[in-house]
């Protein structure tokens, strides 16, 4: 069996990619920054590559560092947990996470089951109210956002890439008065999300008719009732992809065949420290190896 590199360097490592900093991995080990970096530069001698990017007065992990976290930090997770059980502490986590409806109805909803299996005494309070990241820390210990970019004071991981089409109401797909054309949407409503506003501009230079202007713009702030909004013919909806297909609604249909890559996305985001909190950390951890799903 291949020797082992010292646990305190392991520590080391995976509290530092998480925090994104090594004075704050510092200071939740309890370790000067200039013995932790030791520890850093030890395990990195260990496994016989770097694992960091060294910019200054910060360090991202590398691509290399990215694997080897999504491998082992799941791993020193289950080693915490299986002492507590191993000594008899049964602790319950619980996390505060702020989430947008459609995001928590069609994605993280029916995964969680298979987060329970793998932490079985782990609970999560569910906030969908807005301004998530003017909460985190006030009620809030996580949130995932919708957004172009989150301010780099917090720790952010951007949750895949979504894809922008227009959504309409099913009669407007099929038969003889069937939308076919981007044109034909001048003289009708489009309707957008407050939090996704210039969905349809970036949808219609996709489209390849930059100047198109449509007789209204409506704006909502809730995604379900956007969605039935163009389900009951009031307009065509410009939203992800992964909404239509969510939705299940047999009154919706993907219309015009266009859909573009969008500028906004959903990101997990939390303060730094709160990276150190077992309940966000196993979160995060989980969340970050389902991406590309969620």
């Amino acid at each position: 069996m291949k020797r082992l590199p010292p646990l305190t360097g392991i520590e080391a490592f995976v509290q530092t990619a998480r925090l994104g900093s090594v004075k704050a991995a510092a200071d939740a080990l309890a370790l000067s920054s200039p013995a932790l970096t030791r520890r850093i530069q030890a395990f990195e001698r260990h496994v016989g590559r770097p694992l960091f990017e060294r910019r200054h007065q910060s360090i991202h992990l590398n691509s290399d560092g990215e694997r080897l976290l999504g491998e082992i930090g799941p791993a020193i997770d289950e080693l915490g947990a299986a002492i507590e059980r191993g000594v008899g502490g049964v602790e319950q986590m619980r996390l505060r996470l702020s989430v947008l409806p459609l995001y928590a109805s069609y994605r993280l909803m029916p995964r969680l089951p298979q987060l329970r299996a793998l932490h079985p005494h782990f609970h999560i309070d569910l906030d969908t109210a807005p301004h998530a990241a003017a909460r985190l820390d006030d009620g809030i210990d996580a949130a995932i956002l919708l957004a172009r970019d989150v301010d780099p004071a917090l720790y952010s991981r951007r949750l895949g890439s979504e894809r922008i089409v227009a959504i309409g109401a099913r009669a407007l797909a099929e038969g003889p008065e069937a939308l076919t054309h981007p044109e034909q949407l001048s003289g009708m409503t489009v309707l957008v999300h407050r939090d996704l506003i210039d969905a349809f501009e970036h949808w219609r230079e996709a489209a390849g008719v930059p100047g198109l202007e449509p007789a209204a713009i409506d704006q909502f702030d809730s995604g379900q009732l956007l969605l039935d909004a163009a389900a009951q013919g009031l307009g065509i909806a410009f939203m992800f992809d992964m909404h239509f297909e969510g939705a299940h609604d047999p009154r919706l249909a993907r219309l015009f065949g266009i859909s573009t890559e969008s500028p906004y996305a959903y990101w997990f985001a939390c303060r730094r420290p709160a990276l150190s909190r077992r309940p966000v950390r196993i979160f995060h951890d989980w969340l970050v190896g389902e991406a590309p799903d969620l």
